[in-house]
């Protein structure tokens, strides 16, 4: 694939970074991170006065359609500067299986309020135990005036400031339907649990919640593939999340380890720590890599299985070992949360097992090879 970036690609990621950089400064997250659903809705607002919530959304519904990179390159910025907002929530877990799969009405419903800043969308795709997510732990059964779900899904995020929430929802044959369902529907609660990076998601308890079969996203029974298709774009976005973590992380342990003197040089002339360092660069170059590739196959429409879960492993296993080092090269100052830099640690903390962590991927890629070795 070719990594040169076009044009409008470069100034997209120019425009995003100046708009997270100026909407979060370090009081700023602080304030945002004291309230009580974590959310700066003004900087939402000048994304979407920027059309930036708008990148994965077609021009007819109020986008600017550059696709799964131009999202991934939006979420780089938002790590950088882990501003606090429902940016992959709404984009991917929401707005992409809508755009792809739903129907006329929904998309022209939702779209346009997901482009405008006015409609913040979630996901409930999380299991429990190894988070198979070709299943459900909410069953849809057949009403005579459309469908009732009931279960619980767990870790759902952005739930205090949804205005719908996409349900994946099992029947009894063991197929997945795809539901969008309204988030202060009769019969839906939630209990909310802060999070390692300080979000908050839910626990939500579906009590024979009504839905109309207009609701359905696709087709009935249909589910497993969109909820695969959707959770490929969910998982490169959140690399590129923990891929610009990770960037901002190392460039101010650079920039603290070559002002910090100790014994008249700056730390950064240790081989220790230059050594460390190089090691977290390498890893950040992996981590690049293979989150464009997956990008770019699922916008060129290629199979991209196994470039996610590559992508996935090394944002995983790549992003924690970038973490702990920059932690450690800032010494003290790392475990002073008055300090910024401890924000890219537990943001890519977090990020590591959503959806499956290294080892999980490993074992998806064996399984892939295994396969692949039968069939010969």
């Amino acid at each position: 694939m070719d990594f040169t970036f076009t044009e409008d690609e470069l100034a997209l990621t120019e425009l995003a970074e100046q708009i997270f950089r100026g909407g979060t400064a370090v009081e700023q997250l602080k304030a945002v991170e004291s309230t009580d659903d974590r959310f700066d809705r003004a900087l939402w607002a000048q994304l979407a006065e920027a059309n930036l919530l708008g990148v994965a959304i077609d021009d007819a519904h109020g986008g600017i359609g550059f696709g799964v990179v131009g999202l991934a390159l939006v979420a780089q910025q938002q790590g950088r500067f882990v501003a606090p907002v429902p940016l992959v929530p709404t984009l991917a877990m929401g707005a992409f299986p809508l755009a792809a799969f739903g129907s006329d009405a929904l998309r022209d419903e939702w779209l346009p309020r997901v482009a405008s800043g006015t409609a913040v969308l979630s996901g409930a795709y999380a299991e429990r135990g190894a988070n198979v997510t070709s299943r459900s732990s909410v069953r849809a059964t057949r009403t005579a005036n459309g469908w009732q779900l009931e279960g619980t899904k767990i870790a759902v995020p952005a739930m205090r400031v949804a205005d719908a929430v996409l349900v994946p929802a099992a029947h009894d044959d063991g197929t997945l339907t795809v539901f969008i369902v309204d988030a202060h529907a009769p019969g839906l609660s939630r209990v909310d649990a802060v999070t390692t990076n300080r979000e908050i998601h839910a626990t939500l308890r579906f009590d024979q919640v009504a839905v109309g079969e207009e609701s359905v996203i696709g087709r009935v029974g249909a589910g497993a593939g969109i909820v695969a298709s959707t959770l490929e774009r969910v998982n490169v976005a959140n690399c590129a999340v923990a891929l610009g973590a990770c960037e901002n992380a190392l460039a101010m342990a650079a920039a603290y380890t070559s002002q910090r003197t100790q014994f008249g040089r700056p730390l950064s002339t240790n081989q220790g720590v230059a050594i460390r360092a190089a090691d977290a660069y390498i890893d950040i170059d992996a981590m690049r890599v293979t989150l464009w590739q997956a990008a770019w196959r699922l916008d060129a429409q290629l199979d991209a299985g196994l470039a996610v879960e590559v992508a996935k492993y090394w944002a995983a296993e790549g992003g924690q070992r970038v973490v702990h080092a920059t932690q450690h090269l800032h010494g003290g100052m790392g475990a002073d949360v008055d300090y910024p830099v401890h924000r890219a640690f537990i943001w890519v903390k977090q990020l590591e097992n959503v959806f499956g962590g290294g080892s999980q991927q490993l074992a998806k890629i064996g399984a892939r090879i295994a396969a692949e070795a039968r069939a010969r």
